[in-house]
């Protein structure tokens, strides 16, 4: 079994008292891996590739809740519309429009988190609050009939400079405080997606409830591995 068993009741027991939800991500990782984790009780599965997800979540048990945490590209979201429970980087108004176009389609509401670029890195996608107050506005808002904003999500700089990654995490805490009561159309916030395997701790500190955690639950990635 590749699955770090210690690793994970350590983390779960970490993350009760912080009331965090585990999304252990399985990007890469074969099915086999995700049953191992599943049978120790794990429910939350993060993947990275659409085409990945969607082999993966039919040879897995239904009670699994799916998150897409990759970039996802707007073609992609009609593959994975009918059945995941939440979308974590949803960078665009485009990509929301479209999330919202899907569930439409199909008649079904679905969750989303709205990533904040906070990174000093150019590569990480993301809104900056400028952008979060144009698309937070009613008008806005209310065409998104199909689509329930749930949070934030944010990923901090690859540093050891633990202040950076402090105050980095404490905008998205910010800006999730600044809109959760605001009483707009599509938002229902409660969640703070922030934390993975190398920085969770800082994260749960900052107000994160839920982490992205990989690496220390299935061990080094395999890129060379697709779902079975």
């Amino acid at each position: 079994m590749a699955i770090n068993t210690t690793n994970f009741e350590t983390i779960r027991k970490e993350l009760e008292k912080f009331n965090a939800t585990l999304v252990a991500v399985s990007k890469t990782k074969p099915v086999s891996d995700i049953e191992a984790l599943y049978a120790l009780g794990q429910r939350d599965f993060g993947e990275n590739y659409v085409q990945e997800l969607v082999e993966k979540q039919p040879l897995l048990p239904g009670d699994i809740r799916w998150h897409f945490i990759g970039h996802l590209q707007t073609n992609k979201v009609k593959y994975i519309a009918p059945f995941v429970y939440l979308i974590h980087g949803v960078d665009s108004y485009k990509l929301l429009r479209e999330i919202n176009k899907q569930g439409a389609k199909i008649n079904r509401v679905i969750d989303v988190l709205l990533q904040v670029h906070i990174a000093s890195e150019e590569t990480k996608f993301g809104f900056d609050a400028a952008e979060l107050e144009q698309l937070c506005k009613p008008e806005v808002l209310s065409e998104l009939t199909h689509v329930r904003i749930r949070g934030m999500m944010g990923m901090a700089s690859f540093t050891e400079n633990k202040e950076q990654v402090i105050q980095e995490f404490g905008v998205v805490q910010d800006l999730f405080q600044q809109y959760q009561n605001a009483g707009l159309p599509a938002l229902e916030m409660e969640i703070r997606s922030m934390g993975m395997s190398n920085d969770y701790p800082l994260a749960l500190e900052q107000g994160s409830n839920m982490v992205r955690i990989g690496s220390l639950l299935f061990g080094a990635r395999n890129y060379g591995t697709t779902a079975g």
